[in-house]
Formats: structure tokens, sequence, C-alpha cells
């Protein structure tokens, strides 16, 4: 006999609810992937529990005896309505899109895009995080991230979109100073340099300087590329950043390129998502979407790339 405070297991009561559907313990047995003799097992468990037989057995299907009619009624009821609600949860799911994704690139480069994104694909609202810590896209809270990196992130899938690269840039009317003030990384100054200094160090060495500039030569310290890049829009020095990033900004004549040569640290920015997820459609589109956007990019970047070295 069931206690009124106790249920029988949810297998037997999942094994007796696919076979009164269907009428058959093979075919349950075929719906739930397990064998015709499990499902046996476990509704004879059930009805040992209950004290009292469910079905009527014959040779190729099976009958609902009357007791058994009145708790498969209220079992398929329950079973459709959990079902729907776990399509409902998948819907709510796939109708948002969390996203992190690294300061610069998000700012400069991502967020001037999205609206095409949001045309193409209304139904997906996006909540961007912007953020230099690499969250943890296994919590919940996030379903997808930017980041910059060589591509091995374990149990991530990895889309490759656009690939680190930087030079220096400064605004129009600071280009013939600073001609004279990239000339040597030692020389005394004639305008500030913004942005990373490692990113400085690898530049001149691309151009064959054995060491990097020395701190005197340095700026303003800001916090991140993007920062350093408005610095340089206003005339406050020249930034060392990606022209592939801060395309506008060339295309609009507020930064012209300080120098011809283009570094790289051969790392590359990409759209990663857990490997698990990889069949869900919002990730998909908004995948092939940023991809196709990135892909764009290079293109317009080819001559920067091209002449990338490290």
């Amino acid at each position: 006999m069931v206690a009124e405070d106790k249920l029988p297991s949810l297998s037997s009561i999942r094994a007796f609810e696919a076979a009164a559907r269907v009428g058959s313990f093979a075919q349950a047995a075929a719906e739930l992937g397990t064998t015709a003799a499990s499902v046996s097992y476990h509704v004879r468990q059930l009805e040992q529990q209950l004290g009292m037989p469910l079905f009527h057995r014959h040779a190729q299907r099976v009958e609902l005896t009357q007791g058994g009619a009145v708790i498969a009624r209220e079992a398929m009821n329950a079973f459709a309505a959990l079902r729907a609600s776990f399509v409902r949860a998948v819907e709510v799911d796939e109708s948002r899109l969390a996203l992190t994704t690294l300061p610069s690139f998000g700012t400069s480069w991502l967020t001037p895009l999205l609206g095409g994104f949001r045309a193409k694909h209304p139904a997906i609202a996006l909540r961007i995080d912007v953020s230099g810590d690499a969250e943890d896209l296994n919590d919940g809270r996030f379903d997808a991230a930017i980041r910059n990196g060589l591509g091995r992130w374990p149990g991530m899938r990895a889309v490759k979109l656009l690939p680190s690269i930087f030079m220096p840039l400064c605004s129009p009317k600071l280009k013939s100073a600073a001609a004279a003030a990239l000339a040597n990384p030692r020389k005394a100054p004639e305008v500030p340099l913004l942005g990373r200094p490692d990113w400085w160090t690898m530049w001149f060495r691309a151009r064959g300087f054995s060491a990097g500039p020395s701190r005197d030569k340095f700026g303003t310290s800001l916090a991140h590329e993007y920062l350093d890049i408005a610095a340089a829009v206003a005339g406050q020095g020249i930034a060392i950043g990606s022209p592939l990033l801060f395309r506008a900004e060339l295309d609009s004549g507020r930064l012209v390129p300080a120098h011809d040569t283009v570094g790289t640290d051969d790392r590359a920015f990409w759209f990663i998502y857990p490997a698990a997820r990889q069949h869900s459609r919002k990730l998909k589109l908004f995948g092939q979407w940023i991809e196709d956007e990135a892909a764009k990019a290079r293109a317009a970047g080819a001559g920067f790339i091209r002449r990338a070295r490290g």
C-alpha cells in the first residue's frame, strides 16, 4: 500500500505512464531508451507497491485495468504538463542571449553592429556585459563570451573572429610630430605614448629595436584600449591600438596611422560558448552573424593584417 505522504519511484511511474499511453511494454521501452523487460519490472514494482494490478497482459499488448485507467489519466496529464514546462523553459531561454565581452571589443567594435543582429533576429533579446574578467560560462549567468587568446579553452567551442594586431594611431594634427616621437624608443619624447607598454615593446621589436620605450615616454595611463583611443582622438598622444577594432575612427579621419608598421602578439579575439550547448539555436544564429561581421572586418582590414609581424 502507498503511504499518503510517499510517492512510488519516479522510474516506476514513468514506465507505467509510457506503457499506458502506447499500450505496449515494447513500444514504451523504445520511447524510454530501455528494454521491455525493464519496463515490465518497473510496472510490476509499482503494482506490488499499490497492491493492485494495473494492466491486463496480452501477447503483443497490454490493457489497463479499471484502477490502472484512473492512475493513467492523472499520470499522463502530469507528464504532459511537465513536458510542456520543459518546452516553455527552452523557449524562454532561447529568446534571450547573455554575452560577456572584453571592454574595447564590446564598446568599439561589437556595439555599433548589434542593430544588424536585432533587425535579423528580433525575437532574441540581447544582454551585453563588458568586462575584462573571464566569466564562468557554466554557471548560467552568461551564454557566451568574447575572449582574447590562442583559442584553447577546455570544454568550449571557439570561433575565431579577428586577429590581435596593433599599430600607432594618432590624430591627423599630430602626424608629423609622431614620426619624430617614434623614431627611437629611447629618444626623449616629443609626443606622449598611450596604451599598453608590452604592445609598444613588441611593436618596436618588430621594427628591429632590441628594447621598448622608456617609462618617461608615456602619457596618461588608462584602463582600456578604447580609452587610449579616445585620448588619441583628442590629440593627447599616440595610442597603440587595433586598426580593426577602431576602423570607424580611421575611416572618419579622426585617427590616422602614425607609422606603417603593424605588430601582433599572435593572439586573436574568439567567440566562445560551452560545447554542451552547440545545438542551441540562439548561439548558432549569433555565432553565424558575428562570424560574418568579423569576415567583413578582416576583408576591410586585410592590408593591416598582411603587414602584421611579431
